[in-house]
């Protein structure tokens, strides 16, 4: 084996999981807000731009990370964190579906022993003495699709956008030949929705690569990336010839379900038209399950199409429904990943982008290389320390060894995006080669970046000025999941910002004033007529009504995302009484208004403190009133209660001995309470089951009602 793979094996060792272990608290909160920011980035990347920056392997070490260090510090855990989401927002260039059966992700395995441990766990949670039936299929690396069909016809095609809502490109699937639009047989549900795998293979990705540079037209970087901008193509006509094929595996909501294993399914969507992997196979044991994913690895170059590893489902349906999902993820399947690709390059530089929070993240520029077919320019260096060859625990990384322009690195990939600098080839390192140092002024307004205590990046301290954040946190603000203003993107954020007519929030909601008074400006530009620029003031106003949650998240804050904002608003109810609740809870951490804010379940003292601080700085607050100056907020709904526990807040103590503490929190859950974590005199339920502790002892201090296992199951019925 070579020096270098050595040094790269053992650089990887030295990110191994274990490391969390040595973080404090602080440390592992800074370390989950980076992981949060990085990964939100990733996703968009990969399901949005169709155009990944890193490889497939630090992506999953990101996502293994963030379980690590939640796992090790459970009170960090939010319902923003990536652990609990899937995915990105759908772009916005065709109709929003809502998926009546969400697309979640799957948990990763990445060795023989982690496949081993999700059998056990599988075997412990449903209390079984043999090994279940699993089902192996190859992993197609392709864009997911949705096939909603009614009465055995095709009605809707979805991609999976962030798991919950994604694009309508039903015309565009008709095209495929995979696809069938009617469904064969007698047998066919009502409601059918058959889900898979849209992909392109080899020969055809480069046989239209071909045609694409002969008409010097655009060149893919590989299959996955050629099938999901063939598929989004806004004329069905091109989709059409261009030569995408499908593979059935799974399925979303059924009226009924034609076979009662996950290989009977398979079976059954063969027969009712789709194409299904040949390669699917049924295991009976750890051993025959990992000789498939070692078989299929060894043929990966040979199928014709890209796989990066293999899926292991449970096969029997009644198991997988015991199972049930934790987070983001099913608890009867997993994915086991096949290793990365690496080459070795040289770096020509290290650049500095600025980000909507004022980080400074430095981005590797790379002599271009071929890593398993893909050229490759780039690569993120996530941190001043990173670059330095010291990880966020501290500990060394790449043994110890900097990264300086001019070195020779070694970089990896998994599937078709960009390395990862893994290693540093030393004996090849220019003798001028000097260490690098990271910038102490932000490169864009020449600030002071300063780096905070537990933090591990820099950050500018002009937040007030710095262009790049300014753009950044407007565009934030007018982004899709905020105030959402049709005809006022990220392009017009930028112009108008230049232009000196919008340089904060409440100047969106005065432009049309102001531009009346300058016998409209706007008029003047190039592209904008009278009425574009009506129809600009038309959907401003139109967002002068807004959702609580939306304020919330396009206010910008620091660690509170779509989710978080949800929670907040929810939980608050109107903008009046989120807005005193937090000047409130900035009296103090042992304040009532701070505990009810910090005990409010998926929000944690992380976000608690982000939004306590944002209003406690008092141009933050009056920059917020000039905004309710020019805006009307809307009250959140109230939430049903038709449930004997809707709106109820329940804790789980003990041991359970009816069911496990994750079925009883998701049916809890399902009927419309809150679980939490702690008792309060706001808690209704405390449910304690054999030997609970402080938790029973401090209810019946508070005088909350206190439920037995079967007193809990006769409530909910």
């Amino acid at each position: 084996m070579s020096a270098k793979k050595v040094t790269a094996k053992a650089a990887a060792k030295k990110k191994a999981p274990a490391a969390v272990e040595h973080l404090t608290h602080a440390q592992a909160k800074a370390e989950l807000v980076r992981l949060a920011l990085e990964i939100s980035l990733h996703d968009k990347r990969y399901y949005q731009d169709d155009a990944p920056k890193i490889s497939d392997a630090e992506y999953d070490a990101l996502r293994r990370r963030v379980g690590d260090i939640e796992a090790r510090f459970p009170d960090l855990l939010t319902a923003e964190s990536p652990s609990q989401r899937v995915g990105a927002q759908p772009l916005g260039r065709f109709a929003k579906v809502r998926h009546a059966v969400p697309m979640l992700s799957l948990g990763n395995a990445f060795s023989d022993e982690d496949v081993a441990d999700f059998i056990e766990r599988i075997q412990r949670f449903l209390k079984l003495d043999e090994i279940p039936a699993i089902v192996a299929e190859p992993k197609i690396d392709g864009l997911s699709l949705s096939l909603r069909y009614q009465n055995g016809e095709l009605v809707t095609a979805a991609t999976r956008g962030d798991g919950f809502e994604g694009e309508d490109v039903t015309a565009n699937v008709r095209t495929i030949k995979d696809i069938p639009n009617t469904l064969k047989g007698k047998a066919i549900p009502a409601v059918c929705e058959i889900r898979g795998e849209v992909y392109m293979r080899t020969a055809d990705f480069l046989e239209l690569n071909k045609k694409q540079a002969e008409a010097e037209d655009t060149v893919f970087a590989n299959p996955r990336n050629s099938a999901a901008g063939s598929l989004r193509q806004k004329d069905p006509s091109i989709t059409a010839s261009r030569p995408l094929k499908f593979f059935a595996y799974t399925w979303g909501e059924m009226s009924e379900t034609p076979a009662d294993t996950q290989f009977g399914m398979i079976k059954w969507m063969a027969k009712a038209g789709f194409v299904t992997n040949p390669r699917t196979t049924l295991c009976k044991s750890v051993d025959e399950a990992l000789t498939f994913y070692r078989g299929i690895g060894a043929e990966r170059d040979t199928l014709g199409y890209d796989i990066d590893g293999v899926v292991y489902k449970v096969d029997r349906l009644d198991w997988q429904n015991r199972l049930g999902f934790v987070s983001r993820s099913p608890r009867w399947a997993i994915a086991h990943k096949f290793a990365a690709e690496q080459a070795t390059t040289v770096m020509n530089g290290i650049d500095i982008q600025v980000g909507r929070t004022g980080a400074l993240t430095p981005v590797a520029r790379l002599a271009p290389v071929t890593v398993g077919g893909v050229v490759v320019s780039n690569a993120t260096l996530h941190n001043e320390d990173y670059i330095k060859g010291i990880g966020n625990d501290g500990e060394p990384i790449r043994d110890g060894v900097d990264i300086r322009v001019g070195d020779t690195v070694v970089v990896q990939r998994a599937g078709d995006v960009i390395p990862q600098v893994v290693s540093v080839v030393l004996d090849k390192r220019p003798k001028d080669a000097k260490p690098y140092k990271f910038p102490d002024t932000c490169p864009v307004c020449g600030s002071h970046a300063v780096r905070e205590e537990g933090e591990v990046v820099k950050r500018c301290t002009g937040a007030l000025i710095c262009p790049a954040q300014a753009v950044e946190k407007l565009k934030h603000f007018v982004s899709r999941n905020a105030f959402d203003i049709e005809g006022f993107g990220d392009k017009q954020v930028q112009e108008f910002y230049a232009d000196d007519l919008v340089k904060s929030a409440v100047d969106i909601f005065t432009l049309e004033k102001r531009d009346a008074r300058s016998s409209s400006k706007l008029m003047q530009r190039e592209g904008y007529g009278e009425v574009s620029v009506r129809n600009l003031f038309s959907a401003i106003n139109e967002r002068r009504r807004i959702e609580l949650n939306r304020l919330i998240y396009g206010l910008g804050i620091r660690h509170v995302g779509e989710g978080n904002a949800k929670l907040l608003a929810r939980h608050y109810g109107t903008v009046e009484a989120f807005e005193r609740a937090m000047r409130a809870a900035g009296k103090g951490h042992d304040s009532e208004a701070y505990e009810d804010l910090n005990d409010i379940e998926g929000v944690g003292e992380v976000v608690a403190d982000a939004v306590v601080e944002f209003f406690a700085e008092p141009r933050n607050l009056k920059a917020f009133h000039d905004l309710l100056g020019e805006i009307e907020v809307l009250p959140v709904e109230q939430a049903r209660k038709d449930t004997p526990v809707a709106g109820k807040t329940v804790v789980f103590t003990g041991s359970l001995t009816k069911f496990t503490r994750d079925e009883a929190k998701a049916a809890a859950e399902r009927l419309g309470a809150k679980v939490s974590g702690s008792v309060s005199k706001k808690t209704d339920y405390v449910v304690a089951g054999e030997d609970a502790g402080s938790k029973l002892t401090k209810a019946k201090e508070l005088g909350v009602a206190v439920l037995s296992e079967d007193e809990w199951l006769k409530l909910i019925g």
